[in-house]
């Protein structure tokens, strides 16, 4: 593998970059500049945009000018700055939107006073009334138009440059109309609702903000690094690899490493997603962000600040959202044609009724100006990407790193799970089950025996049985004389008189089979383990049954997933078909298929989304690598401790625990309803409000104030996927 970096898109952070219509000004913009718009990555809720693009080739300044032409700011990213300029456009917005306030109801006031009255000021003879409005209250109300329209109108202009209407042109026709009509009060009232509506916006997305921020920044501002002079408290990004840190109780840990002294346990809930805290000893593997226990411990570092487990989650979690949703692209495909249409069909309702039925001009251009209001798309096309951005933070709260809006509802849709065996429903690692001692032996000498002859060895079996023997506190004396028999077995001197170990099939060709042992071993096999076998000249010492165990939450995560509505559970492993039934029957699948080799679980796969449609292939990583990539869904098994895997699948369980699985199906419909709630709800209110316009019931105020209404419901309704922790099966 080449050593040579990957280059990464360079990031900027956007000033006033809170709604999906700054977006599309960015992609109208800075798009050509750096070779499409599919170059370009947003982060609504961080107000960061992306640039895949050389940087001899378009440079910085080049980005920061076209973002200038579409009338935001921008600076390169960094983690903690971009406040001030933030802060800027906070008090500017602020303070605009005050004046506006204070124009439209002081104008107002002055109006009613210098008029004679309430009545007079509103209107009392219909529409058009408003050219008698006293020349003081005009000035008043102009200057909280102005006040109001400071940061729309030169959207406004470039949209008009651009012959794209957006939601800005729509605002500034409405009021400038209002006023051509003489309705001073409704201009100065939507100019004010409509900055108020974007200060609340921006408010809300920045609420939002501050919420993700929270369920992500996680790692401290310092780490204790040990040196020979003692503790010295330094940043996280300065320690070098190798570096011995320590950790008191109580801390977060600031770098990936591992223990060294000292034991404790660890909070790795906002990592792997794991309920409960998990004992560190030292050998054992802790990550970034994981709160250490009542223990007080040292950790040897294993990786850079940048290249942490918790900022590789977080770089994926960011560059998930440039992976738009089909609810997304829809949502933008609707607003594109919606936002014209609207703006065409305002003309015909202020020219056609007058032209042709010779209606009041200022009666129906009033009601074309109600609708312009009503096109502004800002509740609709804000709707989905603030609940897409929610839900991946949620997940990744929840140790399911989901890479992309894309990957977020398709859980919703599946309806079967394939599963591989082998590291998925097991736990990969063989383990052993029985020791049966036999012709006199017990446990303790049969262990000791079968330590010694493997300690040499880096087979799994091996592995598991020595493990075993420290478990059980077993010595394990010297082999002498060891000899290796491939793919057979092995013998050695053990307290000076010879001993083996084989399989089955090497008792056989040795000729010390009884029957009585066939049978042990026969059921053995038949339980789906496997059998190492221990003996002397003489007879068979004992019986070892070793077999990869299946994990403990195994049988209730299918369970909860069939109650959930997936039809089907397939098993596909490369074992032998007794091993597999027997593992099939333990968790509780559907259906087997066994003895297949890669290409064959790729036709399984494509069979399964021929009679389902939707299929999710569950898999350790690379070894099942082709399933995955054919699969409708691919999820990867191991994301804390391997970068292939997570770069091999669309989503990735980081603790390996599959009920996480019929979690994530939860929490994607639960993302899915809530952005068909909100796109529903936007239409609704729009359509509603169209039907009052055409009927003569609907104002300018009236419309902005539901638009504004209907925006911060929507944004309120996507970040209760932040909360979505504990779903129930079923909910």
């Amino acid at each position: 593998m080449s050593s040579e970096p990957l280059r990464r898109p360079r990031a900027f952070k956007i000033t006033g970059m809170d709604c999906a219509e700054e977006i599309a000004l960015l992609q109208r913009e800075v798009g050509p500049a750096v070779g499409g718009d599919d170059r370009l990555g947003f982060d609504l809720l961080r107000g960061r945009m992306t640039v895949d693009a050389e940087p001899t080739a378009v440079p910085d300044t080049a980005i920061l000018a076209a973002v200038k032409r579409a009338g935001l700011g921008a600076e390169p990213w960094a983690e903690s700055g971009g406040g001030e300029a933030s802060e800027r456009l906070r008090r500017r917005r602020f303070w605009s939107t005050a004046v506006s306030g204070g124009g439209a109801f002081g104008g107002f006031a002055l109006h009613a006073l210098l008029a004679g009255g309430l009545a007079a000021a509103v209107g009392t003879e219909g529409l058009g009334d408003g050219h008698e409005v006293p020349l003081a209250a005009r000035f008043v109300y102009a200057i909280g138009i102005v006040s109001g329209l400071f940061t729309v109108a030169p959207k406004a202009w470039l949209a008009v440059r651009r012959l794209r209407p957006d939601m800005n042109l729509l605002m500034t026709i409405a009021v400038a109309g209002a006023i051509v009509i003489g309705e001073w009060f409704e201009a100065a009232t939507v100019s004010f609702l409509f900055a108020f509506s974007l200060a609340l916006e921006a408010w809300s997305i920045g609420r939002a903000r501050r919420a993700i921020a929270k369920l992500l920044d996680l790692v401290p501002a310092t780490a204790r690094l040990v040196t020979e002079a003692g503790e010295q408290e330094i940043d996280p990004a300065l320690v070098p690899v190798g570096s011995r840190i320590a950790v008191r109780p109580g801390e977060r840990l600031p770098l990936d490493g591992r223990v060294v002294a000292g034991r404790s346990t660890a909070n790795q809930a906002p990592i792997t997603g794991e309920s409960r805290p998990i004992d560190k000893a030292p050998g054992d593997e802790v990550f970034a962000g994981s709160i250490n226990g009542s223990g007080a411990i040292e950790i040897e570092t294993t990786a850079a600040a940048e290249a942490t487990m918790l900022a590789k989650i977080l770089r994926l979690v960011e560059e998930a959202q440039a992976r738009r949703s089909p609810s997304e692209r829809w949502v933008d495909r609707f607003a594109a044609i919606y936002t014209p249409v609207v703006f065409g069909l305002a003309i015909a309702v202020g020219l056609l009724p007058p032209l042709v039925a010779g209606g009041s001009w200022s009666e129906w251009g009033y009601r074309a100006l109600v609708l312009l209001v009503i096109g502004c798309p800002c509740a609709l096309v804000v709707s989905t990407p603030v609940a897409i951005v929610a839900g991946l933070a949620a997940a990744a709260r929840h140790g399911v790193l989901i890479k992309g809006g894309l990957f977020l509802e398709a859980p919703a849709r599946i309806r079967a799970f394939a599963f591989d065996k082998t590291g998925t429903l097991t736990h990969g690692r063989p383990r052993v089950l029985e020791v049966t001692p036999l012709s006199g032996h017990d446990e303790r000498e049969v262990l000791e025996r079968l330590a010694a002859l493997e300690a040499r060895s880096e087979h799994p079996l091996a592995i598991a049985i020595l493990e075993h023997a420290a478990e059980r506190g077993v010595d394990v004396p010297p082999a002498d004389e060891f000899r290796a028999f491939e793919g057979k077995g092995a013998a050695g001197l053990v307290g000076g008189r010879e001993y083996w170990l084989g399989s089955h099939r090497y008792l056989e060709e040795r000729g010390q089979e009884t029957p009585e042992v066939h049978e042990q071993l026969e059921a053995i096999a038949a339980s789906g383990c496997s059998a190492v076998v221990l003996g002397n000249d003489t007879h068979v010492c004992g019986l070892v049954a070793v077999a990869d165990g299946v994990r403990k939450e195994a049988r209730q995560a299918l369970a909860d997933l069939r109650r959930l509505g997936i039809e089907a559970t397939v098993m596909l492993s490369g074992d032998n078909r007794g091993t597999a039934e027997t593992i099939a029957r333990e968790v509780g699948v559907t259906e087997v298929r066994a003895e297949l080799l890669p290409d064959e679980k790729v036709a399984a796969i494509g069979e399964l989304v021929g009679r389902y449609g939707q299929v999710a292939m569950v898999g350790d990583g690379i070894n099942d690598a082709p399933a995955l990539a054919s699969a409708s869904l691919g999820i990867a098994m191991g994301g804390a401790g391997s970068d292939a895997t997570i770069e091999t699948a669309d989503i990735a369980l980081l603790s390996d625990d599959l009920s996480r699985l019929p979690w994530l199906v939860r929490h994607s419909r639960k993302a899915l309803a809530i952005i068909r709630q909100n796109i529903a709800f936007s239409l609704a209110v729009k359509a509603l409000f169209v039907i009052l316009t055409f009927v003569g019931f609907a104002s300018l105020w009236a419309a902005i104030a539901a638009d504004m209404g209907a925006t911060l419901l929507v944004i309120a309704n996507a970040l209760r996927l932040l909360r979505t922790s504990d779903l129930e099966p079923g909910s």
